[in-house]
């Protein structure tokens, strides 16, 4: 006999300020997720708002504040822009690699450059190398970190200009965090290369979405979401399609992207 199920014990954390909002208080609630279901729960909080992290999952549970919304693509009906085509184009020569989750010096060092370059006072400004295994190692569920690669030569791999933290679900691809090459000499349009990337893995495998993480309203450092569309949002009445987020770009601008959808085709070769 299996053992019963149990329901998760949930907890707050302490309010702090938040990192998108000036002036604002973020609180999270968060549970573990651990034990022969951990991979089960992960997917059920997800469709819900939940994020994983290590091996906790969390979503924003802020007093007077709602402005957090998460949102996935919807992979199949992907329709690329003008300037996104650009980057697929540029960007083809990259050799990627989906790895197991662990992690190497040179993931290390790309993401001190990449924190250093975007985020100097961020949460993570100080992540040590213990700390950047821990948030790719400690996983209860299936997690691949994605390599970006320049085109190798006489057989040896070319160098790491990005890197993705993923979790393959049910349902799709949810991205954890990603990192890259920005500096001065780095190829342009990595970040939105990635998720351009990640899309076309998730509809080659018949995965419906790509959860993007959470979408802030009023701050600019999300809106780089609003660009992968047809998005859905989730709201008090569940998710549903932001159609007006299609109002800011020509129709004639937008091409469905060609995937051969192959449900027996492995998403990942790790």
């Amino acid at each position: 006999m299996s053992a019963p199920f149990r329901f998760p014990k949930f907890f707050v954390t302490n309010p702090s300020p938040c990192p998108y909002l000036p002036g604002k208080v973020e609180r999270k609630v968060f549970t573990e997720l651990s034990g022969r279901h951990a991979s089960e729960l992960n997917e059920a909080l997800g469709r819900i708002g939940f994020r994983r992290s290590q091996s906790v999952a969390y979503r924003p549970s802020c007093i007077d504040c709602s402005a957090c919304v998460s949102v996935r693509v919807l992979a199949a009906e992907f329709m690329a822009n003008s300037t996104q085509r650009k980057l697929l184009r540029r960007h083809a020569d990259l050799e990627v690699t989906a790895c197991k989750p662990w992690t190497t010096e040179e993931q290390y060092a790309l993401l001190r450059r990449y924190l250093a370059a975007r985020h100097p006072g961020g949460g993570m400004a100080e992540m040590d190398e213990s700390d950047f295994a821990d948030m790719v190692e400690q996983t209860p569920v299936r997690t691949y970190l994605i390599e970006y690669r320049e085109p190798s030569k006489n057989g040896r791999p070319g160098k790491l200009v990005g890197a993705c933290l993923s979790d393959q679900q049910g349902d799709g691809l949810s991205m954890i965090y990603s990192f890259f090459d920005v500096g001065p000499d780095a190829r342009k349009g990595l970040g939105t290369y990635i998720i351009l990337d990640h899309i076309i893995r998730a509809a080659r495998a018949a995965l419906p979405y790509v959860y993007l993480g959470y979408w802030v309203e009023g701050s600019s450092r999300m809106a780089y979401k609003t660009q992968f569309r047809p998005l859905e949002r989730l709201g008090r009445d569940g998710w549903r399609r932001m159609e007006d987020a299609m109002l800011d770009a020509p129709i004639d601008e937008l091409i469905n992207l060609p995937v051969r959808r192959d449900r027996n085709r492995p998403l990942i070769d790790a």
